[in-house]
Parts: structure tokens; C-alpha cells; sequence
């Protein structure tokens, strides 16, 4: 049978709201940037703007950075002009999508080694917030997950937490060990006067129950601080 063959039109003369999609057919998803990655999430823009413009103006107005654009309300998506309603809940989804991807990556650390591992069960929990939440892991005596808990909901520069509420839960357990973590919104990992001495209280009040406090981080602007990696834990002051 006589095939028939159509000529390749170059991604070059194709419609700008067609050519990331072309893209990455052509080369795989890898290949196309952020802009590129989001205009096919929108799919198709207006008569003044295609969807790759539009997905350009909406990382100018999280300064280019995902971890904003996940933080960012329906309302803020939807107010930039060519997007809306329906394109700012599509929007949501596929930056949710991303989220429990994350999550299930995380159950399958069993047996915690190290502080990313750890870093792994909160950053998709956490990452998005703009207030402070305070989250506690727990661990057997072979350091293996047993679970993880909410201890405490702050503001945008804090959260109060009560040492009773975290041994508590970890005695409830019967944990041998705890990680502490709790988020910066700021992006600002570097710990506060108050973290450190929260962290030091709670570390000599575990060796009285015989609870290894194992480390306490920071998360925000998709990266953490580890007490335990930069020696807090160990230190008299």
C-alpha cells in the first residue's frame, strides 16, 4: 500500500500557542522551560496575548519562582488578564498533582538515614504555607517512620508550641525517636534565637524520657536548614 507522506512543518511557523506542545513531542518535556512547561497548561491565550505569553506574565508575577506561583490564590492566578477562573483551577491542579507526587516519593523512605529523608515527609506539606506550622516526626528505636504529626498552626512570624503536646504524642507512640520541622514563609532558613532555644529544650527534655530529639529543620524556598547537620545539637549554648 502506497504511503502517503506530509511535509514536517517547522515548529518556527507554527502558531505561538502551539509550539511548546510541538516541542515536546519533538524533544521531550525536559527540553521546554518553565514558561514553555506552563503555557501548555493553558492551553490557549486571546486575540492580544498567546498562552506562552500569558504563562510569561504569570511568573513575573511570582518573580519566577514555583514555590510563589504555588502560593499564589485563585484569585491572584485569575486576575491576570487571559487566564480566569477555569485556567487558574487547571493551574492549581497540576501544582497539586506535583505535591502528592512528592508525598507518595516520600512513603517510600521507610527508615530514616538523613536529614534530606526527612526533608522529604514535609517539603511538599509545608513548602506552599504562608504562616508557620510546626510538624513533628516519629521514629522507632531503628530509626523507622512510624508517623508524623501537626503539633501547632502560627502566623506569618510564628508559632507556639507546647513540649507537653510533642512527648506526648511521642510517648503515645512509644517513639524512640522525634525529628522537629517547622517552615520559614519567609524563605529565610537561617533559625531565630527562639528555634534554637526551643530546639535545646526539647533536646534535654528527651533525654529525661529517653527520646533522641534526632534534628530539627527549617524548610522554606524549596530547601531546609538541619541543626543536627550544622551541629546545634550538640552544642552546651
Amino acid at each position: 500500500m502506497e504511503q502517503n507522506h506530509y511535509p514536517t512543518l517547522s515548529i518556527k511557523l507554527l502558531a505561538e500557542d502551539e509550539r511548546p506542545r510541538e516541542k515536546l513531542k519533538a524533544l521531550g518535556a525536559n527540553a521546554l522551560n518553565i514558561a514553555e512547561l506552563l503555557a501548555i497548561i493553558i492551553g490557549n491565550g486571546h486575540k492580544n496575548a498567546s498562552a506562552l505569553q500569558l504563562a510569561q506574565q504569570l511568573l513575573s508575577h511570582c518573580n519566577n519562582n514555583l514555590s510563589e506561583l504555588s502560593r499564589m490564590s485563585l484569585s491572584d492566578i485569575a486576575c491576570i488578564k487571559g487566564l480566569g477562573q477555569v485556567k487558574a483551577i487547571v493551574l492549581n491542579a497540576a501544582l497539586e498533582l506535583g505535591r502528592r507526587r512528592r508525598a507518595e516519593e516520600a512513603k517510600k523512605i521507610v527508615k530514616i538515614t538523613n536529614s534530606i529523608e526527612a526533608y522529604m515527609y514535609f517539603d511538599h506539606i509545608l513548602e506552599d504555607y504562608q504562616h508557620e506550622e510546626f510538624w513533628i516526626m516519629l521514629l522507632n528505636r531503628n530509626n523507622m517512620f512510624i508517623a508524623k504529626k501537626r503539633i501547632s498552626v502560627g502566623g506569618v512570624s510564628g508559632t507556639v508550641v507546647d513540649p507537653k503536646i510533642i512527648f506526648n504524642a511521642a510517648l503515645n507512640h512509644l517513639a524512640s525517636g522525634i525529628i522537629l520541622c517547622h517552615n520559614h514563609p519567609s524563605g529565610n532558613l537561617t533559625p531565630s534565637q527562639q528555634d534554637i532555644d526551643l530546639t535545646k529544650k526539647l533536646y534535654e527534655a528527651g533525654k529525661l524520657l529517653d527520646i533522641d530529639v534526632c534534628d530539627h529543620l527549617i524548610i522554606g524556598n524549596k530547601s531546609f536548614f538541619s541543626f543536627a547537620d550544622n551541629g546545634y545539637l550538640n552544642r552546651r549554648s
